[in-house]
């Protein structure tokens, strides 16, 4: 896992002490697991302390982490299994846990960040001058192109690239070119 389960604990404590999944009767539950199976880890004398019902579960809680972190690497690790076999969805919602799937799921890609590319940075009145330029040059090359020699060749020629519909179209025009 890289991180010691301390130092784990240290950065999912924020989260932990305020998951709403994480009620009265769950941290009971995980106390009540450490105290019986790892009495090592948490004492009758303790359990007791962090089982009072006058304090708030979010305090009672974070006094819990950090008497765990106090206690050692063994005492943490035995707490995430609890957590584990009590609340199964907090414990996969965990900030390490989302941040250790998330570096070691061989099918996500690594997140590429959207930008916005733009071909150039003179804005509309630009393109609007080239369009406009562009149309013209259009224009000037229908209207003269009778007066220029070979100029419906070109285009029966530039016909050969094409799709069939604008293939006839070119090909049609080039034979009325020449037949007048």
């Amino acid at each position: 896992m890289g991180d010691s389960f301390c130092e784990q604990l240290t950065e999912d404590s924020t989260f932990l002490k305020h998951d709403p999944r994480l009620d009265t009767e769950v941290v009971d539950k995980l106390i009540l697991q450490l105290n019986r199976i790892y009495p090592q880890i948490l004492t009758d004398k303790e359990a007791t302390k962090f089982r009072n019902l006058d304090v708030p579960t979010s305090v009672r809680l974070g006094e819990l982490l950090t008497h765990l972190q106090g206690k050692g690497e063994e005492a943490c690790r035995e707490f995430y299994r609890a957590l584990h076999l009590h609340v199964e969805e907090v414990y996969y919602s965990l900030p390490t846990r989302l941040h250790l799937r998330d570096s070691l799921d061989p099918l996500k890609l690594p997140q590429v960040i959207k930008q916005r590319h733009a071909l150039n940075d003179r804005g509309p009145l630009f393109f609007m001058g080239c369009f406009t330029f562009v149309v013209g040059m259009a224009f000037f090359y229908y209207y003269s192109e009778a007066k220029v020699t070979g100029g419906s060749r070109a285009l029966g020629m530039a016909a050969l690239g094409l799709k069939r519909k604008a293939q006839e179209v070119l090909i049609w025009y080039t034979e009325e070119s020449l037949i007048k």
